[in-house]
C-alpha cells in the first residue's frame, strides 16, 4: 500500500512510566494494532494493576475495533508489558523482533533463569526481521530493524507513520540511551539514519515523552523532516563520531530505570510473569550488583 496512506493513530499516555501506547487503525475497516502496552506495577508492594491496559481495551471496544496485532518495539526496561492481558480479552497476535533471542540469552543468564526458560522467542506469536511485512486490515506494515538501544529494537512503518519505540524521542529531547547490555551508540546512529531516510512527511510516533524544560505538555508525534533538522542529539547533520562521543558521555550520567529489574524479567517472556513456585506464588529476582 502506498506510503501516503494515513492510518488512524490514537495515543494513550501513561504518565507513571512516560510511555505512549498506540492503537493504530486501518481507516477502511475495524482492524487495528496495539503498540507498546503497559501493565501497571507498584515495586514497593509487588502488586500489578491493569488500569493502563484497561484504558486501551476500553478504547478498542468503544470504537468497535478488531485487534489483529499486539506489537512490541523492543524489550522495555522501564515498564511491564500488558500484551498477554490484552490478548486474553480482545485478541491479537503478539509480535517482537527476532533478536529477542539475544536479549533472552543475555538476561536469562543475568537472572539465572535455568534451562526451563526458553531462549528461542517461542513466548511470542511472531518474530519479525528486517523487511518483513504484516497486515492490519487493508493497511500494510513493514519492519525496520533499528538496534542500538537494544539488539531487538524495531521500527514499524505503517502507511505514512513510523513507530520508533525508544530509538528516537521528540526533537527537543533527543535519542535513546545505549548502555544496556547489547546496546551500541554506533548501531543507534546507523539505525537513526535508516529512519531519517524515510520520506520527510512520514509521521514519527515516539515511545516515550518526558516534557523537557521549556515545554508545558506531553507530546509524541513529529515528522522525519523535523527530527532530521531539529533533534538535539542527531539533527543538523551531526556526524557519527560526534554522536557516539556525545551519547556515550551522556549515558555515563544516567541512573537505571526504576522498573528495570521487573520489566526485563517479564518482558522477555512476552509479558508473562515467571512460573509460580510449589506454593503457587510468583517471584521476581533482584541480582545484587548484577546489572
Amino acid at each position: 500500500m502506498p506510503s501516503d496512506v494515513k492510518p488512524l493513530v490514537h495515543g494513550i499516555f501513561d504518565e507513571a512510566t512516560n510511555t505512549v501506547t498506540y492503537v493504530v487503525r486501518d481507516p477502511e475497516s475495524r482492524a487495528c494494532a496495539i503498540i507498546d502496552s503497559v501493565l501497571d506495577f507498584d515495586y514497593a508492594s509487588g502488586r500489578t494493576d491493569t488500569r493502563s491496559a484497561d484504558r486501551v481495551i476500553d478504547h478498542v471496544r468503544a470504537e468497535g475495533l478488531d485487534p489483529v496485532w499486539i506489537l512490541e518495539t523492543h524489550v522495555h526496561a522501564d515498564h511491564l508489558s500488558a500484551a498477554p492481558y490484552i490478548q486474553a480479552r480482545i485478541g491479537g497476535k503478539i509480535g517482537i523482533g527476532e533478536k529477542i533471542t539475544v536479549v533472552q540469552d543475555t538476561f536469562g543468564k543475568i537472572f539465572n533463569e535455568g534451562t526451563e526458560f526458553q531462549r528461542d522467542g517461542s513466548q511470542f506469536d511472531r518474530l519479525f526481521r528486517e523487511g518483513d511485512t504484516f497486515e492490519i486490515g487493508a493497511l500494510s506494515g513493514r519492519v525496520l530493524h533499528t538496534p542500538g538501544h537494544t539488539p531487538a529494537c524495531l521500527t514499524y512503518v505503517i502507511g505514512d507513520a513510523a513507530f520508533v519505540g525508544d530509538t528516537l524521542f521528540m526533537p527537543d529531547f533527543g535519542t535513546a540511551r545505549c548502555d544496556f547490555p547489547g546496546g551500541s551508540a554506533e548501531m543507534l546512529y546507523a539505525s537513526i539514519q535508516k529512519i531519517l531516510s524515510l520520506p520527510d512527511a512520514t509521521r514519527i510516533f515516539v515511545g516515550h515523552d518526558y516534557k523537557p524544560e521549556g515545554r508545558d505538555t506531553f507530546v509524541w508525534e513529529t515528522t522525519v523532516a523535523e527530527e532530521r533538522a531539529k533533534n538535539v542529539h542527531i539533527g543538523g547533520g551531526r556526524s557519527a563520531a560526534e554522536f557516539v562521543t556525545m551519547r556515550e558521555a551522556r549515558d555515563k550520567t544516567l541512573g537505571m530505570p526504576k522498573l528495570i529489574i521487573p520489566s526485563l524479567q517479564v518482558n522477555m517472556r512476552a509479558g508473562q510473569m515467571p512460573p509460580k513456585d510449589d506454593q503457587g506464588k510468583t517471584y521476581l529476582k533482584v541480582p545484587v550488583n548484577g546489572l
